[in-house]
């Protein structure tokens, strides 16, 4: 049985979408965040460290937002006991291929917030 945060009834097909929403809004703030801040500059009482701090914050809490996804698609799996194909028409082949989808979701997500949250390493100042 084990620990549970949440229920198990919570994953539905939704839980397929959450890692990529979560990247979505995550690339939205960032690029947004950026842009804002590079067009009001001269009129902002803060610099790069600040955008850089709010991008990084933005991108921890995405990633654990993705990670709690992905253990919840992992259990839905059944912790990776039962391997695919899961192309059965039943009910429990249909619950571990969408756990197992959500997964690699998961993951693809994790990657791309990571992928997008680089620039903020690299970039020093806006372009003028």
């Amino acid at each position: 049985m084990g620990f549970r945060i949440l229920p198990k009834e919570i994953e539905t097909l939704w839980t397929l979408f959450t890692g990529p929403a979560i990247w979505a809004v995550h690339f939205l703030f960032c690029y947004v965040w950026a842009a804002i801040y590079c067009a009001k500059r001269d009129q902002l009482q803060f610099g790069m460290v600040f955008v850089r701090g709010g991008i990084g914050v933005a991108t921890v809490i995405a990633l654990v937002l993705v990670a709690a996804g992905g253990y919840l698609a992992w259990r839905q799996w059944g912790f990776g006991v039962n391997n695919p194909p899961h192309n059965k028409p039943t009910e429990d082949s249909r619950t571990l291929f969408q756990g197992f989808s959500t997964l690699l979701l998961s993951a693809l997500s994790f990657v791309a917030v990571v992928f997008t949250a680089l620039p903020t390493l690299f970039i020093q100042a806006c372009w003028p």
